[in-house]
């Protein structure tokens, strides 16, 4: 067996997906052949402070992953992008690099972090419409997942943990390390609780994340944060706004200033996707260009539109995700040209410091230092679907002791997914269609925290 084969089964053996977000089985990017290999430090979304933590803290295993991808995929040069105010990653990493490997340094503006502008902003490669990483020779991971990949090849371990931070209207903002499946009420508890009477919670970024309605839903794989905010701030308004809410202000009051086309990222570098043209047009019975409509399809979903450009508080990011909801049931798909680049490019994208201002969350953008303590549940929720393709299928039944890093659930045959391990030691408790419960070892036990 070569090189690139060992590395791509022990990273298939161990679970390893896409940690940004997408969980993307990374085991099928490490069986692609690519030019650049492209380590994601940039943590797009603002008050999440997972990835810089992460590249200071484990600088050895995040080079030792970049050099495995690398490896796997003969890739010749590995870049590490991070923002220039991550300085402990950077002065961390800086001497550890490999011949092929250098790191760029990112501007503080959204959305640098994105796959598709990380990728213009440090190589220069523009991905065209509809297409892949891949098609412009690069393969990108963050910087979790790249950790996770050294940990699968060298030491055969499992991913069972998740880094997340916990932030907002808490009391203690934290990034701690917890087993998968771990409830996201007892993530709340680990930040100290709520300091607001009325709070709500969004899973993921003030940006792109979820607006997240229960939280006894489990930490996954691709958890990269919780924030709690007032049920009246602004974020969480424009979560809870029925659709027929969006498309009568778009009809009402929307000025075609086009500031949602010109300061949309996507557009700026070449892709088609006009927001104003699909406002008008939804207001106008889809009336125009078929390819416009279409080109929702590539919305990257960054929130720009409604949050930095217009000014009237329409958000053409729902009109997309309704349209690209209903173009995906028809098996739709867009196949517009790549464009030249807006040369203005470069100086549009929002600077952070004024999108956090925008957002009225700069009270919020607190340090969440990294806990070095670890949390062991009493109990979790192992969901079968954490991943991009088919739900794994579980392999244990219930009443079953397992071990922490077990094998519960595997990768059906012939399907693109990820496998499914425990991440505590106990008991299969049951069997669902969507998940496995595990009990602790201990029946009756308290989570607690112990000591590294």
């Amino acid at each position: 067996m070569d090189e690139a084969q060992r590395i791509q089964d022990k990273v298939r053996a161990a679970g390893v997906v896409g940690a940004g977000g997408a969980g993307f089985p990374t085991h099928v990017k490490f069986g692609a052949k690519a030019e650049i290999f492209l380590a994601n430090g940039a943590e797009c979304e603002p008050l999440l402070k997972v990835d810089q933590q992460l590249a200071e803290k484990y600088a050895d295993l995040l080079i030792r992953g970049l050099h495995l991808g690398m490896s796997a995929t003969g890739a010749q040069e590995g870049v590490i992008a991070l923002k220039k105010k991550y300085a402990p990653a950077i002065a961390a990493l800086a001497p550890r690099l490999h011949s092929a490997m250098r790191i760029h340094i990112l501007p503080d503006v959204y959305p640098a972090g994105d796959e598709v502008m990380t990728i213009w902003m440090a190589t220069g490669r523009r991905v065209p419409p509809a297409a892949l990483p891949l098609d412009v020779g690069v393969v990108v991971n963050n910087v979790q997942t790249l950790i996770n990949v050294a940990r699968a090849v060298d030491e055969d371990q499992p991913v069972t943990s998740r880094t997340l931070t916990i932030t907002g209207a808490v009391r203690r903002p934290i990034t701690v390390t917890v087993p998968i499946g771990v409830p996201f009420q007892e993530m709340i508890e680990l930040a100290g609780g709520v300091s607001v009477p009325d709070a709500a919670y969004i899973d993921g970024g003030p940006m792109m994340g979820k607006l997240l309605g229960d939280l006894s839903q489990p930490v996954t794989k691709t958890s990269g944060g919780i924030i709690a905010l007032p049920a009246s701030h602004i974020l969480i308004r424009r979560h809870t706004q029925p659709p027929q809410a969006q498309m009568r202000i778009a009809r009402t009051v929307c000025e075609q200033c086009r500031l949602c086309t010109e300061l949309c990222p996507r557009h700026m570098i070449g892709h088609e996707l006009p927001p104003h043209l699909i406002v008008r047009s939804l207001n106008y019975n889809h009336i125009g260009s078929p390819s416009v409509l279409l080109s929702a399809l590539t919305c990257s979903e960054c929130a720009l539109c409604e949050a930095w450009s217009c000014p009237v508080e329409i958000s053409p990011k729902r009109l997309n995700q309704m349209l690209k909801a209903e173009f995906r049931k028809q098996g739709a798909k867009y196949a517009g040209p790549l464009r030249n680049a807006d040369p203005m490019a470069p100086y549009r994208l929002a600077p952070v410091s004024r999108l956090i201002a925008r957002l009225g969350i700069a009270v919020y953008n607190r340090a969440a230092p990294l806990d070095e303590n670890a949390y062991r549940p009493r109990r979790v929720v192992l969901k079968l679907r954490q991943h991009a393709g088919a739900p794994a299928a579980p392999v244990v039944q219930a009443g079953e002791q397992v071990t922490a890093g077990q094998l519960v659930a595997d990768i059906p045959e012939g399907t693109l997914g990820a496998r499914i391990h425990a991440s505590i030691t106990g008991t299969v408790e049951s069997v669902s269609p969507d998940a496995i419960h595990l009990s602790a070892e201990v029946k009756g036990a308290e989570p607690c925290r112990l000591s590294v």
